[in-house]
């Protein structure tokens, strides 16, 4: 598996054509399950772990990767299946999600399948909202069609981490906080966790966020608005958008708005738990005002200030 993935950095190309490749795995079951490769730094098999006294239940211990230590999150009891078995099947994800890296438990690791993001689907709303997937899509096997489901990673780790939504003293400019009030962001982040986090962060401020699942989602508000006659610079103050999005990425939907003659003047914020100068890259080809990785309020709070400044003086 290590050679599988020791060419993850020749895929960052797919990124910004709305394509991705998955990692498919199973956790001890039938089901396939996958996470992003661009978020996967290796694949190890099972090695030593030291248990951490007092940790929490779904970390089942510490391991050092090439002279890291690396806390090991159980991905069946993150996602509230029993406990992984310990076997000869057992891999480590590791991984890099909001700065950090942690390893996931998992049990055989299948294979890498190149998608699209079109060919992504959001999860059914009647699943519920306790599930801990963001999406699903299909694959061809021996004739057969296979469901694979998607892991909310974001969920899974803001039930682990906590996650911080205050904002610090000196980062409020309070002779710009009553230009707030009636203003709008629209978000784009098809993780729940994410836009209530977002959401909860630029409430401080007065903001009022119009939220959507998806890439697509946002362009057609956007779109819907420009054919009703509305001035969408006026209406909106910036877009801030995910970057990996069933049906349409966030470098998609910038790329589409920055081709309207309508909207090609919206301050887009990339908000992502991607990280990395890739992501920067991206930003300059594609046309994005600012690259900020999840969750940051702090830094989330005066890219918001500066683009108010910004369009004050229009």
């Amino acid at each position: 598996m290590a050679g599988v993935l020791a060419s993850v950095d020749q895929r960052t190309q797919l990124v910004g054509e709305n394509r991705l490749e998955l990692l498919l795995f199973h956790l001890h079951s039938r089901h396939l399950f996958a996470l992003n490769v661009f978020k996967v730094k290796e694949v190890v098999k099972l090695p030593h772990l030291n248990i951490m006294p007092n940790a929490h239940p779904k970390v089942c211990g510490v391991t050092t990767i090439r002279g890291e230590s690396i806390p090991v999150i159980d991905l069946r009891r993150a996602i509230n299946m029993p406990e992984c078995p310990r076997d000869e099947d057992c891999n480590l994800v590791i991984t890099e999600y909001n700065r950090s890296v942690q390893a996931f438990l998992v049990g055989k690791v299948d294979q890498i399948v190149n998608t699209t993001w079109s060919d992504i689907m959001p999860t059914p709303s009647s699943v519920g909202k306790n599930h801990y997937l963001t999406a699903l899509t299909k694959i061809q096997r021996d004739d057969k069609e296979h469901i694979v489901e998607i892991i909310d990673v974001e969920k899974v780790l803001a039930e682990i981490i906590s996650y911080d939504i205050s904002i610090s003293d000196n980062v409020l400019d309070e002779t710009i906080l009553p230009e707030f009030k009636g203003k709008k962001i629209l978000h784009a982040d098809d993780s729940p966790t994410a836009r209530r986090q977002v959401a909860d962060t630029l409430a401080q401020l007065g903001i009022e966020i119009i939220p959507a699942t998806d890439g697509l989602e946002a362009l057609k508000k956007l779109q819907g608005w420009a054919e009703q006659g509305l001035n969408v610079n006026k209406e909106i103050l910036a877009v801030i958008t995910d970057a990996e999005m069933p049906v349409m990425d966030g470098y998609r939907l910038t790329y589409e708005i920055r081709n309207d003659s309508r909207l090609k003047d919206l301050h887009v914020i990339l908000n992502t738990s991607l990280s990395g100068s890739f992501n920067q890259a991206m930003v300059e080809k594609v046309g994005c005002n600012a690259f900020l990785s999840k969750f940051q309020p702090d830094l989330l709070v005066e890219e918001v200030q500066n683009r108010l400044k910004e369009y004050i003086g229009q």
